[in-house]
């Protein structure tokens, strides 16, 4: 089972002749916190200054498993705060396979009403993947497939989004990545003039984003939120949590990720400008069940930078 990933990822490269499609964006289980990373729309939505990194190791334990490092910045720039501009830089290894996603993002926001806001976001900039065959146990030491690594194949991006919300609920949809990228072209193999596909094509995420908090004393809120991610051809995937803010400090929450796993979140907003976020993710599958799994860990840190005119007096719980 520990070397579920490696002989998958020799599966899909060995085939010359098919392709392959499924779930390739990063996953995170603290999305609240990482939205801009998700939808463009959202950049300069929280009317400062926000940084934000992220550290995920999925499936501990199992060789090969994913592990992503996110860094995301976004800011209202101008004194409407009608425009927003936002960085997102993330690193996604899984196997002999490591890509960087790098994209700029903008925003701009119309009110709706006097408490309703809709952005319109646009995602612009590429990945670098790099693929180090050497990492896989490979059945046939002479296969001239596996002669050459990838080094830095570059692939453009650009994505779009929409966000609307007020001081007590969101809603957002969203296609970070609208090219569907092959990452693995046709190549010519050393032995033989014939070109040779083996390719693992991309496909458009879709996401849907909402969620709703709710005043249940002066020093608890409540917010239910949901997390919906399609892609054609995979199967439908739906995150369900529920967090508790305690006295615009502490939070506390649990999460479902629909037929494959249980979460439970903890922040700590240290002071107005910044927080700390943990999760920990358990399988609800096989995949959890083995012992080489020992689930999925994520921390968060994010810093805020206020003005001394607009400081915080609650925190946004989104």
């Amino acid at each position: 089972m520990n070397k579920l990933l490696l002989i998958f990822m020799l599966v899909v490269i060995s085939m010359t002749t098919s392709s392959i499609s499924a779930q390739q964006d990063a996953q995170y289980t603290q999305y609240m916190y990482n939205t801009v990373s998700i939808n463009p729309a959202y950049a300069g939505s929280r009317g400062v200054l926000s940084v934000m990194g992220l550290h995920r190791s999925q499936w501990v334990g199992l060789d090969g498993a994913p592990k992503t490092q996110t860094i995301t910045l976004n800011t209202p720039i101008g004194g409407s705060e009608r425009i927003g501009l936002g960085l997102s830089i993330v690193n996604d290894e899984i196997g002999p396979t490591d890509e960087t996603y790098f994209d700029i993002d903008f925003s701009y926001t119309i009110p709706t009403s006097e408490y309703g806001k809709l952005s319109l976001g646009l995602k612009a900039g590429g990945h670098l993947l790099n693929v180090d065959f050497q990492k896989l146990t490979q059945f046939n030491s002479n296969d001239a497939l596996f002669e050459n690594n990838i080094d830095n194949k570059f692939s453009p991006n650009v994505g779009v989004g929409i966000y609307y919300h007020t001081n007590r609920f969101y809603v957002g949809l969203s296609a970070p990545n609208l090219l569907e990228t092959d990452h693995f072209d046709e190549s010519t193999t050393s032995n033989s003039s014939t070109a040779v596909s083996f390719l693992a094509e991309e496909r458009v995420n879709y996401y849907l984003i909402a969620g709703h908090v709710f005043d249940l004393s002066d020093d608890v809120k409540f917010k239910p939120a949901v997390l919906s991610k399609l892609v054609f051809g995979a199967p439908l995937q739906v995150d369900l949590s529920a967090n508790f803010l305690l006295y615009d400090r502490l939070t506390l929450g649990a999460a479902y990720r629909w037929s494959a796993a249980v979460s439970a979140m903890a922040g700590f907003q240290i002071s107005d400008s910044l927080m700390i976020g943990f999760a920990y993710d358990r399988e609800t599958t096989e995949l959890g069940q083995t012992q080489f799994n020992d689930g999925s860990y994520e921390v968060m840190l994010r810093f805020e930078l206020f003005k001394k005119y607009n400081r915080m007096l609650t925190p946004r719980f989104f």
